[in-house]
């Protein structure tokens, strides 16, 4: 038997119309980032239906975060997040801009050189909260602590993990990914699909129940 923690803290908030919720998730008081990516959730509808659950909020904007997010993108939403002393992190949109808000929110308070984060493995001791609205199913980034980074300049690329940055909720709406390209949607489905079949496959821990699993989402 094989001794393990399980933790969890996401808070799912799933189907049409969830997005108007995150009104109530967000404390009043916060003053917000909204980080984005290329502008498709303005095409959508998503960057609207947002806006609107976010009246009264005190928000700034972030968009331009890459498919697999690049450091010096995100170390520019860093700067922005503390000239303006942001104390709120909401992401919208697919696992590559969870992925870069969840760095931004450990890299804001953190008092060394934030690429140490990823390539040495730096502790993390705190972050700021974040939510998101998820636009695209693949990664399962709104739903762990990991994230993934590019560093552009030294061509590396790094995974890191920390329970600071659980997303605090998450927004599953099926709608928002009703006007994805096909080619994109397809792309988020091979994802999911790679994501499972690289754990049965690759890591021998003779686990009947989550090979049954795996096959089932397979």
């Amino acid at each position: 038997m094989n001794n393990f923690t399980f933790y969890n803290p996401v808070k799912i908030l799933f189907g049409k119309g969830q997005i108007n919720s995150i009104t109530a998730e967000i404390p009043h008081k916060a003053k917000i980032l909204m980080t984005y990516g290329g502008g498709s959730i303005r095409a959508n509808g998503v960057y609207d239906q947002v806006k609107a659950a976010l009246t009264g909020h005190s928000v700034i904007e972030f968009g331009g975060i890459e498919p697999n997010p690049r450091l010096q993108t995100l170390l520019e939403a860093v700067e922005l997040a503390r000239k303006e002393a942001i104390t709120f992190l909401l992401a919208v949109g697919g696992g590559s801009v969870i992925d870069g808000t969840k760095f931004i929110a450990a890299a804001v308070p953190f008092a060394g050189e934030p690429w140490d984060i990823l390539s040495k493995n730096a502790l993390v001791p705190r972050a700021l909260p974040i939510g998101t609205v998820l636009t695209l199913c693949a990664t399962g980034s709104e739903m762990n602590s990991f994230f993934v980074v590019t560093n552009e300049k030294t061509l590396e690329k790094f995974v890191a993990s920390s329970h600071q940055v659980f997303p605090r909720f998450s927004v599953l709406d099926p709608e928002t990914t009703f006007s994805l390209p096909q080619r994109q949607l397809s792309n988020g489905v091979v994802d999911a699909f790679i994501h499972t079949l690289e754990q049965y496959l690759t890591y021998p821990a003779n686990a009947p129940l989550q090979d049954r699993m795996a096959e089932s989402i397979l």
